[in-house]
């Protein structure tokens, strides 16, 4: 079984979509991510809205796929 922490690594990189508990979706490239799921998405959207580069708090995420 593969560890929380492995399965991002595998995203790093990758186009993503984030949840976040607010109900907001972003999508973009995985940059980085830390032991407390905080993550940097670079090309970062939220429906049709270019945000760029973004840090969102790891106890924000709902998920992360």
């Amino acid at each position: 079984m593969e560890r929380p922490l492995d399965a991002l690594n595998a995203l790093k990189g990758k186009e993503v979509n984030v949840l976040l508990k607010d109900g907001t979706k972003l999508k973009g490239k995985l940059e980085a991510f830390d032991i407390h799921t905080n993550v940097v998405l670079s090309e970062a959207t939220s429906g049709s809205d270019k945000i760029g580069q973004i840090f969102v708090r790891g106890d924000m995420v709902t998920y992360i796929n």
